[in-house]
């Protein structure tokens, strides 16, 4: 089987392409350097299989920025107006939330040392900022390799989160997509590359906004656990799977989950579009993600509404809660743990419809507690 081979970026041998471009038959990938404004030096590559296009974000911790596929966008308007180069979002800022500058992806990691709320030192100084560092890092090394044969297109990136004393973590990362195919998958292993003990926490941001995600669309997750995170997600539980009109100046709703998973242990949920007529489908572990999230921002489209579909191994609450809580992931030396995602788009009703029924179809206990856990919520 012939494979192609390509060293987009390497830094530790000083290669660096600034474009690229190949194609073949519908298969058609590029990589380009953002100028001007905000997004000035932020490297994107778009892989485009023929039926859809996903534009990856190398220099903010291999984020998805958009998907694209027919007549469906998974994206969100973000008033961050992004990609947003990492030097610009201040995420150490003092207060805690400079990593909002920077949320503009459809799909976003948040960790690795930490990805919950800011948490603060006795003195009133920042400890770990809110979401952690893993977004704002730039990929050290970037390779795309595909094969005619079978039309698999694997994009890897590598992302080092280091701080001399204290951690030495990377992330590796791999975008796999199949000429013609609606499915795609994003598998990454975080390594524990220091000689000492070390942790981490990890969760994927996974944002859809208008005009695919709108007032009446649904998301489907099959769990044997629920509970809303706050009483404003409390006082929504009875349409905590459905998206409301726009209401400015709302706060935002989160709900908790244990997912439950087939006979192979794989979660499916799903999110639709209002007519149910066009759905997107992600599918993990539960043994890899023990967690899952559903975050809904009401606010008008222009100040950041979205629906957030949110696969982690911990809640993002402060490290120490979830440390308290043995929800914080230790590595050994040299350790490995890997994780996967895998979505498609389902382009029709009768297609939603199915998957609809597959999902209802999982075992679960579908315990609901009305009131925010106390295990669970800070």
């Amino acid at each position: 089987m012939t494979l192609q081979h390509w060293t987009l970026l390497d830094t530790k041998h000083g290669i660096y392409q600034e474009t690229f471009d190949f194609s073949c038959g519908d298969v058609n990938i590029s990589k380009r350097r953002l100028h001007g404004g905000r997004s000035d030096g932020v490297d994107i590559v778009r892989i485009d299989n023929g039926k859809l296009a996903v534009f990856l974000l190398p220099t903010r911790g291999m984020g998805l920025w958009k998907v694209l596929c027919g007549d469906v966008e998974l994206k969100w308007d973000s008033p961050a107006s992004g990609p947003v180069h990492p030097a610009l979002v201040p995420v150490s800022d003092p207060g805690g939330l400079g990593w909002l500058e920077g949320f503009d992806e459809w799909l976003v990691r948040c960790g690795l040392e930490s990805n919950g709320s800011p948490e603060f030192n006795a003195d009133g100084s920042l400890r770990y900022p809110l979401h952690g560092r893993i977004a704002n890092l730039p990929a050290h090394s970037l390779a795309l390799s595909f094969e005619p044969e079978t039309g698999k297109i694997m994009l890897t990136g590598k992302v080092l989160e280091s701080k001399l004393f204290f951690k030495k973590l990377e992330l590796t990362s791999t975008l796999a997509v199949t000429a013609g195919s609606t499915e795609w998958t994003v598998q990454d292993t975080i390594t524990n590359l220091s000689s000492e003990p070390g942790e981490f926490e990890l969760l994927y941001h996974i944002n859809t906004g208008q005009p695919f995600a709108a007032p009446g669309s649904k998301v489907a997750v099959p769990f044997d656990l629920m509970t809303p995170r706050t009483r404003a997600a409390a006082e929504n539980l009875p349409h905590w799977d459905t998206l409301c009109p726009e209401m400015p100046g709302s706060e935002e709703v989160v709900f908790f989950f244990e997912p439950a998973g087939n006979a192979d242990g794989e979660c499916q949920t799903m999110l639709t579009n209002p007519k149910g007529s066009r759905g997107l489908g992600l599918s993990f572990s539960v043994k890899e993600f023990p967690y899952f999230c559903f975050w809904k921002s009401r606010l008008a489209n222009t100040d950041g509404y979205v629906c957030g579909m949110e696969p982690c191994v911990n809640f993002p609450n402060t490290k120490s809660f979830e440390k308290k809580h043995d929800r914080v992931v230790p590595l050994k030396p040299g350790e490995s743990k890997t994780f996967g995602l895998r979505f498609d788009i389902l382009t029709d009703t009768p297609s939603v419809q199915k998957r609809e029924k597959e999902i209802s179809g999982i075992a679960g206990l579908r315990k609901i507690e009305p009131q925010p856990k106390k295990e669970w919520s800070e």
